[in-house]
């Protein structure tokens, strides 16, 4: 695997060690444009990393503000990368994701931010999300040919 300075600093900026799980992972989802859940991440892993490591590796990154969960329509958590803002104690992913019910990938539209809402007194958020659901770009061009 070629190394990759940015996953590095990505690990240390977090407090966490170097290792080979963790600098496949990301290697694995700065190259993607959609979310990925832990199935979809097993299989382009492949032998490089066992169920487990990989879990406590999502949890980990998930845990530290180097990724957040989304859910995707057909019920399976998916990961996807955090903004640079986000902390081990405030994660700033607020934006729309987007389910394709076609191919049935979810995708983080970063320049879309939820808008503020005005939560009743009393209430106190601790997580907002927006999922909209359609058709892709990509679904809508295979179609459209």
């Amino acid at each position: 695997m070629q190394a990759n300075p940015q996953h590095n600093q990505l690990l240390v900026k977090h407090n966490l060690k170097i290792t080979t799980p963790r600098l496949s992972v990301l290697a694995v989802l700065t190259t993607r444009e959609m979310a990925t859940s832990q199935p979809d991440l097993e299989q382009l892993l492949g032998s490089k990393i066992d169920r487990v490591t990989l879990y406590r590796t999502l949890s980990t990154f998930e845990e530290k503000g180097i990724l957040h969960k989304v859910m995707g329509a057909n019920g399976t958590l998916n990961y996807a990368l955090c903004s640079s803002a986000c902390t081990q104690h405030q994660h700033h992913d607020q934006h729309v994701h987007f389910n394709c019910t076609l191919c049935l990938n979810v995708y983080c539209l970063d320049k879309l931010q939820i808008p503020q809402l005005q939560i009743p007194d009393g209430f106190t958020t601790k997580k907002i999300d927006l999922m909209v659901s359609g058709v892709c770009d990509k679904c809508n061009n295979a179609y459209s040919k």
